[in-house]
């Protein structure tokens, strides 16, 4: 791809080495011509070590390294602002641990010519998810429906991962006013996105359990998205969002 219609996938990564490499060739089948970026926060395991190597024969992959676990907002963040000062015309954000299906890239991508975001949705057309324990379950979809009641964001699914933006709509986003770090920094993006009357869109993905590794969920992270979501509603009042 050249010019304006440039596409970027980022993916940020800590202790993945058991599935990037394996992610980045289903990547280079499913979606040639897309170029990929790597964001790795200090992986112990030698997550970014497997990148440079893969990187001697892949002119598509990028790696972004930092020193330690600084969170997935940031990381997020600090590929957007690459993306945006490279040229590309799309992004997309996905998980390494093949939660995300490489094989519906080609699809995300293709609904951005019309959007200004694409969320990847689990629930729409049923619940799309597979091999998760009911109270796991329970509570994904009580948070989504918990953000969709305080903010009156519209989407089935406002906290997931896999989601597609314009650079357009990135640049309107204020990326330097960003404060979640954890998962909540999905919500914040999707709610801003819509609130400022970007063209939105909910496609249906299948979610998958990850198989390798280990969930980065934790308390904290949750309490975050709880403070966050209502922080989001009262700024949106105020109208200093």
């Amino acid at each position: 791809m050249s010019g304006l219609q440039r596409s970027l996938i980022i993916i940020p990564t800590y202790n993945e080495r058991g599935n990037v490499t394996r992610m980045v060739e289903e990547l280079e089948r499913s979606a040639p011509g897309v170029e990929l970026l790597i964001i790795d926060d200090g992986s112990p395991d030698g997550t970014a070590s497997a990148v440079k190597e893969m990187q001697k024969q892949k002119s598509f992959l990028h790696l972004l390294e930092r020193s330690g676990k600084l969170g997935l907002g940031t990381a997020y963040i600090k590929g957007f602002g690459w993306a945006l000062e490279k040229g590309y015309a799309k992004v997309l954000t996905m998980d390494c641990d093949f939660s995300h299906d490489p094989a519906a890239v080609p699809d995300m991508l293709k609904a951005l010519d019309d959007n200004g975001l694409v969320v990847g949705s689990r629930y729409i057309n049923g619940i799309r998810i597979m091999n998760w324990p009911f109270q796991r379950l329970l509570l994904s979809y009580g948070a989504s429906l918990y953000t969709r009641i305080i903010t009156g964001i519209p989407f089935m699914d406002p906290t997931g991962g896999f989601n597609g933006y314009t650079a357009a709509a990135l640049r309107a986003l204020k990326l330097n006013e960003v404060f979640s770090v954890g998962y909540a920094f999905q919500i914040e993006l999707k709610f801003k996105v819509w609130s400022k009357g970007f063209r939105c869109h909910e496609h249906p993905i299948v979610f998958w359990e990850r198989t390798e590794g280990a969930s980065k969920m934790g308390k904290n992270i949750i309490f975050e998205a709880v403070i966050n979501v209502l922080r989001l509603r009262i700024k949106k009042i105020m109208g200093t969002l």
